[in-house]
């Protein structure tokens, strides 16, 4: 299609709304609960627009008005910059490599590809916020005609963010490193509501959001927040600050069309560089694997390394650790921090990892059968439980004394350290031995196709009994060490206390031998059983 011609580009444009809109119509189409889903989202994604829209006119004349909506402003231009990197598979148009063999220029295309982007409920969610951003600020006749143009810049910029990280890392968000990504985003977003949980803590301790001012200033300056910032220095009569501003907009709107156009370019004229053989020589030599270097040989030390080669290299299994490691440390870093934590928290370290215990046989997915061909008696199956049990204490023992110092340090209770080291281990000790018994009885499937199910259709009655049974059984398990922990407390015996420690280390390591012992022999007689159970998905 030339470039030159005077209807080339509306047709473009027009053909690729359409194609958009399409799109949405046959995904609808699909399933009852695909529309179901969509349609509940859509109507609470506006639902909330709308509120915020309504919330950020009713900040107008407020004297923190200009600080809110410039944050604001700034984390929804965040939001739209990680987007494409959490989520790839949200929005089929993002992905540029489907037009490579079509006769487009890279000018047209963007344009194109801008304005179907504009259809769908993030930009009329963007729309609303942004709208509501400029109403709260602006305060004069000059200022609405400015702030018009900051809703069409805030909009823009948000979208051609979106579209020129896409594009940039297109080749990425197709690989397993960005299948791996995606399967974070639920890590992030987790870390994030605790960060700013303890923000908005801390704002509330520190005299408010006068606070936030010296941020705002100079996210002012950085666009599409800057926008917002041009609409308020319009209104306080701040002419040359403002076209400053709104300028600076327009320029990071040009220099991101430009980026996006440049990287449509490279992408459609470039070979795809994964099917090169550079990388093969560090392929083979990553082959030889952790086992050659630091574990022998036998079942054992076969189970152990196929364990941590899951924890690197499965995307879900690698999440799952994460999640475990961050949440284990932000959880009482950040109650001690508050000032309303103490060492005990620390146990949550221990508790967040002993959930990787938790069905083993169903984080092998279909690929357990070939583990399955290797057990044939009790013995077979002691010893493939003690591995995986070995593998993770390899993680999660260091990490768990690793926290409670931490925690010990953050909050200044140095003497109680003994007895919340004993209270870990043996909460570690406990959840192995439910982990085992769980794993074995109540074996679940991990779907593999999707990225943020965990569950096989029809199993999430399974899962919740082995997690959660199994969390409360490993809590009762710890009952006695906690009540003579309370016991020497209360009988002001508290230089005994230092006991806890030996006792929960001995505690937790008898548990949990005696929790993979009585495992073993149902395992080995419930192969089928549970060879059917974690195939399913």
């Amino acid at each position: 299609m030339p470039e030159t011609g005077a209807a080339a580009v509306p047709g473009i444009t027009s053909v690729f709304v359409r194609l958009k809109l399409s799109l949405l119509r046959n995904g609808l189409r699909q399933s009852s609960g695909r529309r179901t889903a969509y349609i509940v989202s859509g109507v609470i994604a506006l639902l909330f627009a709308a509120l915020q829209l309504i919330g950020l006119v009713a900040l107008r004349g407020n004297e923190h008005a200009t600080t809110i909506v410039v944050l604001l402003t700034a984390l929804l231009g965040l939001g739209w910059t990680v987007m494409p990197l959490f989520f790839p598979s949200g929005d089929e148009t993002l992905d540029p490599t489907r037009l490579v063999m079509l006769p487009l220029r890279p000018r047209p295309l963007v344009r194109a590809l801008l304005t179907a982007s504009l259809v769908g409920i993030g930009p009329l969610f963007t729309f609303c916020l942004a709208l509501g951003s400029v109403i709260s600020v602006a305060h004069g006749a000059a200022a609405a005609v400015v702030g018009v143009l900051a809703v069409a810049l805030t909009l823009l910029l948000c979208v051609a963010l979106a579209r020129a990280v896409a594009a940039a890392n297109v080749r990425l968000l197709s690989s397993r490193k960005g299948r791996d990504l995606a399967v974070l985003s639920g890590l992030v977003i987790a870390v994030g509501i605790q960060v700013v949980n303890f923000g908005a803590q801390r704002l509330s301790n520190a005299g408010g959001l006068a606070k936030l001012d010296p941020m705002a200033d100079v996210l002012s300056w950085v666009p599409p927040a800057s926008a917002v910032g041009a609409v308020d220095a319009v209104s306080d009569g701040a002419y040359v600050r403002g076209a400053a501003q709104l300028l600076l907009a327009v320029v990071a709107l040009a220099a991101l069309l430009w980026s996006w156009e440049r990287s449509l370019v490279k992408l459609m004229t470039s070979p795809d560089g994964s099917t090169l053989q550079a990388a093969e020589p560090a392929r083979q030599s990553a082959s030889r694997g952790l086992g050659g270097r630091f574990l022998s040989g036998g079942r054992t030390g076969t189970v152990i390394e196929r364990s941590l080669r899951y924890v690197w290299r499965d995307p879900k299994t690698k999440a799952a650790w994460v999640t475990s490691l961050v949440i284990g440390l932000i959880v009482p870093v950040f109650n001690a921090l508050q000032g309303t934590g103490t060492i005990y928290f620390a146990c949550f370290a221990a508790g967040m990892l002993g959930i990787q215990m938790y069905n083993q046989f169903g984080q092998d997915t279909s690929a357990f059968w070939m583990v399955a061909m290797t057990i044939s008696t009790a013995r077979d199956a002691y010893e493939e439980l003690r591995a995986r049990a070995l593998a993770l204490l390899l993680i999660t023992l260091p990490y768990s004394a690793l926290v409670t110092v931490v925690t010990a340090g953050l909050v200044g209770d140095w003497r109680a350290l003994p007895e919340a080291l004993g209270l870990s281990f043996a909460l570690l000790g406990a959840m192995l031995a439910t982990g085992a018994v769980t794993s074995v009885r109540f074996p679940y499937s991990i779907p593999q196709g999707s990225a943020h199910k965990n569950v096989a259709p029809g199993q999430a009655g399974l899962a919740w009994i082995s997690i959660l049974g199994g969390m409360i059984a490993a809590a009762l398990l710890c009952a006695p060490l906690i009540t003579l922990t309370i016991w020497l407390h209360v009988a002001d015996a508290e230089g005994w206390l230092w006991l806890v420690l030996p006792l929960g280390a001995a505690y937790g390591a008898l548990i949990s031998w005696a929790g993979v012992r009585w495992s073993a022999p149902q395992a080995a007689a419930r192969l089928p059983e549970i060879l059917a159970a974690v195939s399913k998905g």
